[in-house]
């Protein structure tokens, strides 16, 4: 099923995380955006630009003084971090042709060429910036397309999209030439991956706005003193897998029980050393599946 309601911040933070992105948030993303000025939705596929630049995430977060930001909604560092920066409509695409528009949303293929610039991208497109410099030379690590590929994918899955919603700024208008990577290769990528991998199951509307499983509350959650009912759903999920360490509970406060808890459950994933400190990441704590109060 398609649906183009745009996603809950929520609900978006929580697709990233289950798709294994490693996410990291700056100041109030889900609520910084350009919708005061113009619509954000309905929406109908994701676009991906290179940021031509260093320094990315404060500039997307804050824009320039010819255009305010946020410029995105992630900006995808070489690492394959993703942070994310804003959240709604944002400063990324502008207008674009309306040959491809059609294209995108009917899912057939693009035309050779954009034609004459027409639709209000900033509508109608999730817009993610990907570090790289766009001269040709400045590589693109796996880790960075990996990355790509998972926040392209998760999206699409939410909406019951195929790859064919995935596009690059310089399909979308000849005013660009950006990301300076074969957008067939990263569409390829992302059929693969939407035909391998179950979708996140969801209890509510097709948009994807009710989603089962908490999204990852951050490693400084887990803190010395935090109380949460969130925790006491871990420690639980922690003991259906085989990986409780408690004598007592599990219960609302975190304990060196559910580290250690949760380090055997690291462990469990084929993490060792450092990696298996009992501090929950992104990437375990969504194959936990611990579910939402």
């Amino acid at each position: 099923m398609s649906t183009t309601t745009p996603l809950s911040a929520a609900a978006f933070h929580a697709r990233l995380v289950g798709e294994g992105v490693t996410v990291t948030t700056h100041g109030s993303w889900s609520t910084h955006n350009r919708d005061a000025v113009g619509a954000w939705g309905p929406v109908e596929g994701v676009m991906l630009h290179h940021t031509a630049g260093t320094n990315s995430v404060a500039l997307c977060q804050n824009g320039r003084s010819d255009l305010p930001g946020p410029l995105c909604v992630g900006v995808v560092a070489k690492d394959g971090t993703v942070h994310l920066v804003g959240y709604g409509r944002t400063n990324h695409a502008g207008l674009g042709s309306r040959a491809v528009y059609d294209a995108v949303r009917t899912g057939t293929a693009l035309p050779a060429r954009p034609g004459a610039d027409a639709v209000d991208g900033n509508t109608h497109f999730y817009g993610f910036e990907i570090e790289n410099l766009g001269n040709g030379r400045d590589p693109y690590p796996e880790a960075q397309l990996a990355a790509v590929e998972k926040i392209a994918a998760a999206v699409c899955r939410a909406h019951g999209w195929g790859a064919a919603r995935v596009i690059g700024h310089k399909e979308w208008t000849t005013r660009k030439v950006d990301p300076s990577f074969s957008m067939t290769s990263v569409r390829t990528r992302v059929a693969a991956r939407l035909a391998a991998k179950s979708p996140v199951p969801s209890t509510g509307s097709p948009s994807g706005s009710a989603v089962p499983y908490e999204p990852f509350p951050g490693a400084a959650f887990f803190a010395t003193g935090r109380r949460s009912a969130v925790i006491t759903a871990m420690g639980k999920r922690l003991v259906a897998v085989g990986c409780g360490r408690y004598q007592v509970g599990p219960g609302p406060s975190w304990t060196e029980a559910d580290r250690a808890s949760y380090a055997a459950w690291q462990r469990k994933l084929g993490y060792s050393g450092s990696d298996a400190d009992g501090v929950p990441g992104a990437t375990s704590w969504a194959k936990l599946h611990v579910p939402r109060g």
